[in-house]
């Protein structure tokens, strides 16, 4: 009888780890999850507490994220500082998370013996460079520290697959949303903050004029991009961007929040912020093409599952 493979999620307490950690379970993994619980909370894992391993503490412990790797086929490393402004303000700070903590991921990963890290990279790298849609083979242009922090987490990848033989998987996340975005943290995606102004009936605040647009991709569609990154032959050293393939500004996406909602948004507009980018689309064709990667749920689907989801949350809390 073949043992299960043990997986380790860094950040797996967190918004997308959490989603993924649940995918994991029901594909017969053995889960471990190591997150500091900074942004992580342990009720993301309060369904499946009694079947996940957690180690509580930080990617930037090297000893620490050694002990955690112990028995592991696969390494998922999601663990990050995610906001784009933090970087800007806390450059040092976002960096020893970032990237010593990537660096801290693959050294362990070597010397553990693990076959296959997968990555939680992002469309950051690719910064305000104006062609659209975004494709992989496309030089990086990153305008902000994390976005720089995440290319250079990738190449460090690259180099450990041709260097190391630990095979390693790059997904460049463009805009995820789905529950468990905690629309008051720092971090929080426009989506889950949106949501939450339309079903508490308070005015959402717009960065810039509303006509910036971005990838908008459910949850779902990224743990499946997982799932195959971690499944997939032949793909190592390779980077793929998990995103829809469509375009949505913020100006629309408050009219289809608002529907979902059932009521009508209206927003307050304020300067653009700096290391904020414009546009954002992904061009998808290589992870269809070499991981089997299809988004099964669409914005309007993900938008209605997330209303939804926070309306059942808030009905159980009263």
């Amino acid at each position: 009888m073949t043992a299960s493979p043990r997986a380790l999620i860094t950040g797996g307490a967190g918004f997308i780890g959490s989603h993924l950690a649940e995918r994991l379970l029901r594909e017969g993994y053995k889960v471990r999850v190591l997150d500091n619980l900074t942004t992580g909370k342990t009720e993301n894992l309060a369904a499946i507490a009694k079947d996940v391993e957690l180690e509580v503490g930080d990617v930037r412990d090297q000893p620490f994220v050694d002990y955690a790797v112990r028995d592991c086929d696969v390494v998922f490393h999601e663990a990050a500082i995610v906001s784009v402004p933090y970087s800007v303000e806390q450059p040092q700070e976002t960096h020893d998370v970032n990237l010593q903590g990537t660096l801290n991921v693959l050294q362990s990963a070597r010397k553990r013996g693990v076959k296959r890290v997968v990555f939680a990279c992002s469309a950051a790298v690719y910064g305000e460079e104006p062609t659209m849609p975004k494709r992989e083979t496309m030089a990086p242009a990153p305008v902000a520290p994390y976005g720089v922090e995440k290319m250079a987490s990738e190449l460090y990848l690259g180099a450990w697959s041709a260097l190391y033989g630990v095979e390693t998987v790059s997904l460049r996340y463009f805009n995820v949303f789905g529950p468990r975005q905690d629309p008051k943290s720092a971090y929080s995606g426009v989506i889950s903050i949106f949501v939450d102004r339309a079903l508490r009936g308070t005015t959402p605040v717009i960065f810039g004029d509303g006509s910036q647009y971005r990838d908008f991709v459910y949850v779902d569609n990224v743990v499946e991009a997982n799932f195959l990154a971690a499944t997939r032959p032949g793909v190592s050293g390779r980077a793929y961007n998990v995103g829809c393939g469509a375009q949505t500004s913020l100006n629309d996406l408050l009219g289809m929040i608002g529907k979902a909602a059932g009521t009508t948004l209206t927003a307050t507009y304020q300067p653009a912020r700096a290391g904020d980018i414009h546009a954002s689309l992904a061009d998808i064709t290589r992870a269809r093409d070499e991981l089997g990667y299809v988004p099964k749920v669409s914005v309007e689907e993900g938008l209605a599952r997330l209303v939804a989801h926070v309306k059942r949350e808030r009905a159980g809390a009263s």
